[in-house]
């Protein structure tokens, strides 16, 4: 799935770790991840966040995709800091899952705290290598 993912990969976002229902990602601040405050762009920590969610539901070995989410931030990232989004599932009911991600930058000071949900889609062919 990491291959297939161009989303992520052209943000810069790097696969941590994996395991079932958990998945942990990274992304170093650079410029064009900034807003016109200096500080990161909030879609980016979405992404991010998003990103942790996709890979821990999807390492079921079916076919998963968000069916929504929020997102509460909690303090600026800054260029050159470097966030870790580390992705827990916390239900599975039927098809419907529920996961929470953390977001921290360097110093373990939590950025972001998300909360999606997914939905899997067993007739949906699994990610190809982009």
């Amino acid at each position: 799935m990491e291959g297939a993912d161009a989303a992520a990969r052209g943000a810069g976002i790097r696969l941590l770790d994996i395991g079932p229902g958990r998945a942990r990602v990274a992304l170093t601040v650079a410029e064009q991840h900034l807003n016109g405050h200096g500080i990161c762009h909030g879609g980016y920590l979405f992404l991010l966040a998003d990103s942790a969610m996709a890979y821990g539901s999807n390492s079921h070995g079916v076919s998963a995709v968000a069916s929504g989410a929020d997102i509460a931030f909690l303090r600026p990232a800054r260029l050159g800091d470097e966030l870790v989004a580390e992705a827990a599932e916390r239900a599975l009911a039927g098809r419907s899952g529920l996961y929470d991600v953390t977001v921290r930058a360097g110093g373990g000071e939590v950025v972001a705290e998300f909360r999606g949900r997914t939905r899997t889609v067993p007739g949906l062919p699994g990610p190809t290598a982009g």
